[in-house]
């Protein structure tokens, strides 16, 4: 146990000059655990008062497993659930799963629709509906609405409270409805314009609203909404339109074109982020949704199949070697040099394809341009190789004396880096068109291709020059 008075003070709120580190607060992590294990709630209370969700977050990953869920039930309904959607999601489905349902039930219905249906979707089914059993019938049917829109949709992002008004009100009533009525969403950017039945006719911006007079009515100061977003949209398309068009929500409609539910631009980042964090992650030949809290063997098995799959490539390489053994006998120089070709051509295609795969994943590489971007890669790959070639040839030349060889050298570089850049492009582009995901796939046949060009064209112009 540890004394109260070695309890530190908390750290003080984070100002946009600020970024406090919590992990860094001499003894502030010590002092929540400390408060947490001694059950003194208006200590732990007053440590985290001042921390932002995505604070609280990192402090609950940084505590002991068994102390996480003691502590959001000390802290009752001083606790915001919004942090949980801040954690890796092992974290969050090991606490939910500590916690009393009534406690998860008591949260999720603080929560925005979006956050909880963030929640809630990664849940066992049984756990899920036993949430949702527990909630109100409009609540319930709120959130299961979103929960039946497929994964990574507009639908699973969207915030389902909005404000939506028929166009016949004027302006005065409209601002006093959002005056004086509870329960609407505490931050929104626009009010909805909607029919009987409703469909969604437009919208009208806040600081229009407010800059209007009264006595006017919503039907003649409403904007028709050019972006509008189905529910069904994969998120990252919608991700897309909201940084082409600099958009701070957009409204969700379903397949009627009737209105249900409203995206905004903090959804959107999140989105951004966890897309890039994918495709950066696939890039390495690790699971998206691989996470530094995950198991061992989840871990294991997860990254299994990609190493499998370079193993294949490299005793496809081997086997080309093996092909020229007479030569690489007669002159040891070729063991030696033969390395630097095949790693020279690797890297320069893992460059081509690392553009190739982000330009395809934001739709900035297309059948349009594609004969251009390709011809383009083309051009640099032969430049590098005949850059390269001289180099290499003058080492070759000074390290070993021997003139031929480096000849040898730099036209296998040559045409290697050339075989590189055309894989590295190419083959993204075919994954694309067979609807196989470039960023997953690419890797191996890439690697592939540069260790087998570039042995085989090394010795093969070795065994045919010497």
């Amino acid at each position: 146990m540890r004394e109260e008075t070695e309890l530190a003070a908390p750290p003080p709120s984070r100002g946009p000059d600020h970024d406090i580190d919590l992990m860094e607060a001499p003894g502030f992590v010590e002092a929540v655990v400390g408060a947490i294990e001694t059950r003194q709630v208006d200590t732990l209370r007053g440590l985290i008062a001042n921390l932002h969700e995505s604070d609280l977050a990192r402090l609950i990953e940084a505590l002991p497993a068994s102390d996480r869920p003691l502590m959001i039930e000390l802290l009752g309904s001083d606790f915001d659930f919004t942090a949980l959607t801040e954690l890796d999601e092992t974290v969050r489905l090991q606490i939910l799963e500590e916690l009393p349902t009534q406690t998860v039930v008591d949260g999720v219905r603080d929560l925005d629709s979006d956050d909880a249906v963030y929640i809630l979707e990664d849940m066992d089914d049984a756990d899920k509906q036993e949430i949702l059993d527990s909630l109100s019938v409009p609540e319930r049917a709120a959130l299961q609405r979103s929960l039946d829109y497929p994964e990574e949709s507009a639908g699973r992002r969207m915030q389902t409270e909005f404000i939506a008004l028929p166009p016949f009100w004027t302006v005065g009533q409209a601002l006093d409805y959002i005056g004086e009525t509870e329960g609407l969403p505490e931050v929104f950017f626009e009010v909805f314009i909607v029919d009987p039945s409703y469909h969604l006719t437009g919208s009208v911006p806040l600081d229009r609203l407010i800059r209007t007079k009264r006595g006017i009515k919503l039907g003649e100061v409403v904007t028709p909404d050019r972006h509008v977003v189905k529910a069904t949209d994969d998120q990252e398309d919608v991700a897309r339109v909201f940084e082409r068009y600099n958009l701070i929500s957009a409204p969700v409609v379903d397949d009627g074109e009737r209105l249900v539910g409203v995206l905004t631009v903090d959804d959107i980042v999140d989105v951004i982020q966890e897309e890039a964090d994918e495709d950066l992650k696939a890039l390495g030949g690790v699971a998206g949704d691989e996470e530094l809290s995950d198991s061992f063997w989840y871990i294991a098995k997860s990254r299994f199949s990609w190493l499998l799959l370079n193993l294949i490539a490299a005793n496809i390489a081997s086997f080309v070697i093996s092909m020229f053994e007479g030569e690489l006998q007669r002159m040891v120089a070729l063991a030696v040099l033969m390395p630097i070709v095949a790693s020279q051509g690797g890297n320069a295609g893992t460059q081509t394809m690392t553009v190739a795969v982000r330009a395809l994943a934001t739709r900035e590489l297309r059948a349009s341009n594609a004969r251009r971007v390709i011809a383009r890669e083309l051009l640099v790959g032969l430049f590098n190789g005949v850059v390269f070639a001289v180099i290499m040839a003058a080492v070759v030349f000074a390290r070993f004396g021997i003139a031929d060889l480096g000849i040898v050298i730099a036209l296998a570089m040559i045409i290697n880096l050339v075989a590189a850049a055309l894989g590295g492009i190419l083959i993204p582009l075919a994954l694309n068109r067979l609807k196989v995901d470039p960023a997953v796939s690419s890797g191996p046949f890439v690697t592939t291709i540069t260790d087998v060009v570039g042995f085989f064209a090394f010795l093969g112009i070795a065994s045919l020059w010497f």
